[in-house]
């Protein structure tokens, strides 16, 4: 049983996946690629605990330290700080498309209005209007992506401890003393085995 040493990444893994479901309603390319490499190094953190192989656990905490990078990206892409637009950057798409985030449409009270004839829209693309939501989409993936900052910041901390517990008991570890510990001894020759002089 694993509940208490896999309790990390199991819960990393939940989040990973809420999260890429939603980016997958969105079309957001490429969250969907980074959410994918994230799961992967999740089961491989939990094969590492499982294991007890420190080496997939510490391939684990580097992962997560660009994953850090990559959520405070966003944080940064969807508060347009410095010279990033959401309305002239399509990053999370690679420029495929126009589309945003999937909680544009459906947050917490938002109210679609579809825009008729407008001379703004693309080709194949139709103009809305979002209003009445509680909470405004940008500030949702802000709170998702700090989540995931927060959940991989605890995973790294986990990661490297479970990993130093490990290396620990890999050097403690005597291996060819290891036979002392169960008693063994080799056999002695009894008594009437033993050579005796010949005189003939």
């Amino acid at each position: 049983s694993c509940s208490n040493p896999c309790s990390s990444p199991a819960v990393l893994q939940v989040a990973a996946l809420e999260r890429q479901i939603f980016d997958f309603l969105g079309y957001q390319w490429a969250p969907i690629l980074a959410n994918f490499l994230h799961i992967m190094a999740v089961i491989l953190g939990i094969f590492g605990t499982i294991q007890y192989r420190s080496r997939y656990l510490m391939m684990y905490a580097v992962w997560l330290v660009l994953w850090v990078g990559w959520n405070a990206f966003i944080i940064c892409f969807y508060l347009e700080v410095g010279r990033l637009s959401q309305d002239r950057d399509f990053i999370m798409t690679f420029n495929t498309s126009l589309h945003r985030s999937w909680w544009m449409e459906n947050g917490p009270g938002c109210l679609v209005t579809p825009v008729l004839n407008s001379n703004l829209a693309p080709e194949d693309h139709h103009v809305i209007t979002v209003s009445g939501c509680l909470l405004d989409y940008q500030y949702i993936e802000v709170v998702s992506s700090a989540t995931q900052i927060f959940l991989a910041l605890f995973g790294f901390v986990y990661a490297c401890y479970v990993s130093k517990v490990f290396l620990e008991e890999e050097d403690s570890f005597d291996f060819i003393g290891g036979f002392d510990s169960y008693g063994y001894q080799a056999p002695q020759k009894t008594s009437h085995l033993q050579l005796q002089p010949l005189y003939t």
